[in-house]
């Protein structure tokens, strides 16, 4: 795998940490000065990364003293530890077989299956990582290293892959370039750019059209990042807030796109805004969206760690540096993040985004940044479903073009249109190459081509540069790139810069399973532009508005344009001759014209299947309206069945209250019956025992000799 020596992390910093531990020369010696230097361990690591930076993969061949034993021990513990991923280096001596390493014939050996062992784990790592690591670990075990090397860092030096570039890459004191650049891929794989050299500005022209490349780079880079914000001003790149590991930022850096240098900017901030006096506070934010206004960066929106309840708009003086919170005027819509906002002519489009309770939103917002007032706007037809990180473009200042974006569970690949003179939603018939399903992806506009860059579906990145032509809804694919690569991120910003008077696409940072901080470049040719010039149909109904609301791009040998019956002219240039014009003209015109009778035909047919369809579906509305209708009527006659069950049911509850009440007043009398007959019981046992007592007074009596008493004695 060959490496190319831009691009990447601490390129320079990482030869001089290299030197400096003690790599080059002869392998042997450079072993024996790194392990002099640090313990066996950190000798261990830092000797695979070295060569990871610089060779890439492990590819070597197993120590030649081996037997066909031991070899076979060598591969089943490389194809081990590639199944399972790599491993800690520092616990590399733990993990190897003893009797493996008792095998070995001598401490030459041990030393050489250790090193090949150590590399072996890193398995594909890209170099960019390798460099990182690198002198991350040099940094932790000798933090002043740095201040103990020259001061003049050599020139980042052409470095051979796999024994097999043919580039010769030349840096001489950042004045020139000429090497054959390529973009990494997590893989390991590499992508070339069309075989052709590439000089960058002050150098010459960029000479490769439609590839990906990376410029050389100096400066310090900014922090690797996603969800920022990205606007150029005066062939400089600002880089404003972003996310970084679940952190919102609030750096403010720029890229100068002559030289290709990074600074970082330091701004302050107003002690106090317009309406108050007390101090501003400027919150780090990611999901923004940075616009350039007269002298100043405008941030709009994005979200924060403590959000506001309303959108702020945040003002950097590109004169003053400072920063201020502008005041405005109306019903400020609702903050949120991962909206699109687009500028036309001195009016902001807000569209769509997720809120603070994480809501998708779908509604529609213009701030006008003359007065600094909000409106919001109900257009007619039906808007987009709500969705967050889709990209947003003009065309013509009248339409408003909305493609992709995600909501929680999907991703959409559809394309909208809004007429901001009519305020009515479209959504018109893509045609061509139309592009996954994707968010996060970036956009710009060079002309009435809209570039879409990144992007992914939450499972992989999207790895296609498209096209789409405005004035006739085509897309096409630029480029394409491979493996898991800043360019195939979600999040990342596109620019529009321009490098010897031609444009130039910039892209930054990205995550796709890592934060990315690097920088990419690409020309677009005219190619796109003439792809879409082929020959269309008539225009549908759909896209008319925007079509004839716009003139096709014109090119150096020919143009097309649209008419009002959907016919298309070839116009040529007035740089040939009027009779050669002429008769290429009448050519022109005769195969135009088949052409067109031909298409003619053929819509006439689809227009004839559609009519027939279109009656079909009629038919079936009207059944599916009777079968309404007779459902409908069965709904309403079990309505009024339950309704007579819910009044009996009603009535059957009052009589069982009744009967309660009753049963509890029996219940009562029964009671009362029992203890009035209890009562009766007690008076005739009194009774009875009162007569008994009376008939044993006289027995006794008798026997006495007293006689009894009769009534009337008494």
């Amino acid at each position: 795998m060959a490496r190319t020596n831009t691009g990447l992390a601490y390129p320079d910093r990482f030869y001089a940490a290299a030197s400096y531990a003690g790599f080059g020369g002869s392998p042997n010696s450079a072993n024996k000065d790194v392990a002099s230097k640090f313990s066996n361990e950190v000798a261990l690591i830092l000797y695979a990364l070295y060569q990871q930076a610089t060779v890439g993969p492990c590819n070597a061949p197993k120590p030649s003293p081996w037997s066909p034993v031991e070899q076979g021990k060598w591969k089943r513990s490389a194809s081990s530890f590639a199944a399972s991923g790599s491993v800690s280096i520092y616990l590399l001596k733990n993990n190897i077989d003893d009797n493996n390493v008792n095998s070995l014939r001598s401490e030459r050996d041990l030393d050489a299956f250790y090193h090949l062992y150590s590399w072996q784990q890193l398995g594909n790592m890209v170099s960019a990582e390798a460099m990182r690591l690198f002198v991350k670990i040099l940094e932790e075990e000798d933090p002043g290293w740095y201040s103990r090397t020259s001061n003049s860092v050599e020139s980042v030096r052409d470095v051979q892959m796999n024994h097999n570039s043919n580039g010769e890459p030349i840096i001489e004191n950042g004045n020139s370039f000429a090497e054959t650049k390529t973009i990494s891929a997590e893989n390991g794989s590499l992508m070339e750019a069309q075989d052709k050299d590439i000089v960058l500005e002050g150098l010459g022209p960029v000479v490769v059209y439609d590839q990906w490349v990376s410029p050389p780079i100096k400066g310090q880079r900014p922090k690797a990042r996603y969800e920022h914000g990205a606007a150029v001003v005066q062939d400089k790149m600002y880089i404003y807030g972003g996310n970084h590991n679940g952190r919102y930022l609030s750096d403010l850096n720029v890229l100068d796109l002559r030289s290709w240098t990074w600074s970082k900017v330091e701004a302050s901030i107003e002690s106090k805004s317009e309406e108050s006096p007390s101090p501003v506070n400027i919150a780090p934010c990611a999901g923004h969206s940075l616009i350039p206004w007269e002298n100043k960066l405008l941030s709009i929106a994005g979200h924060t760690k403590d959000p506001s309840e309303t959108i702020q708009i945040k003002a950097f003086d590109l004169q003053t540096g400072t920063w201020s919170i502008l005041k405005t005027y109306g019903k400020a819509p609702v903050s949120r993040g991962g909206q699109s906002v687009t500028l036309v002519g001195s009016t902001l489009v807000i569209f769509g985004g997720q809120d603070a309770k994480r809501t998708l939103l779908n509604d529609l917002h213009i701030l006008d940044l003359e007065t600094m007032t909000w409106d919001d706007f109900d257009a007619v037809g039906v808007p987009p479903s709500p969705r967050s990180d889709h990209a947003a473009a003009v065309h013509a200042e009248r339409y408003l073009l909305i493609f992709g974006g995600g909501s929680h569970a999907t991703c959409f690949n559809d394309l909208h249109v809004l007429d901001l003179q009519a305020m009515e939603w479209s959504r018109p018939t893509q045609q061509g190459e139309i592009p996954s399903p994707r968010a996060g992806h970036a956009g710009v506009t060079v002309g009435e081509n809209w570039f879409i860059v990144g992007g992914g579906d939450n499972k992989s990145g999207a790895s296609e540069t498209v096209v789409l032509n405005m004035s006739t809804l085509v897309w096409s694919v630029v480029t394409s790139v491979e493996g898991r690569v800043p360019l195939a991120s979600e999040g990342l910003s596109l620019v529009v810069g321009s490098i010897s008077g031609e444009d130039i696409l910039v892209s930054f940072g990205g995550y796709n399973g890592r934060y990315n901080n690097e920088v990419n470049v690409l020309k677009p040719s005219h190619k796109s532009s003439l792809q879409s010039k082929i020959m269309e149909a008539p225009v549908p109904d759909s896209v008319s508005a925007v079509q004839n609301a716009t003139n096709a791009t014109r090119d150096l040998e020919s143009d097309f344009e649209v008419g009002q019956e959907g016919k298309i002219r070839e116009i040529v240039m007035d740089n040939t001759d009027s009779e050669h014009m002429k008769s290429k003209g009448e050519e022109t015109s005769e195969l135009t014209i088949a052409t067109l009778k031909a298409e003619k035909e053929e819509l006439e047919s689809s227009l004839n299947k559609e009519k027939l369809q279109s009656l079909q579906l009629k038919e079936e509305l009207t059944q599916a309206e009777t079968r309404n209708t007779d459902l409908y009527k069965e709904l309403q006659s079990i309505r009024g069945q339950l309704a007579a069950e819910q009044s009996r049911c009603f009535k059957l509850e009052v009589d069982v209250a009744e009967l309660r009440q009753k049963l509890q007043t029996m219940e009562t009398l029964q009671k009362e019956l029992e203890l009035l007959q209890r009562q009766k019981a007690a008076s005739e046992q009194a009774s009875l025992n009162a007569k008994q007592r009376q008939g044993s007074g006289g027995v006794w009596g008798w026997l006495a000799g007293s006689p009894p008493q009769n009534a009337d004695d008494a």
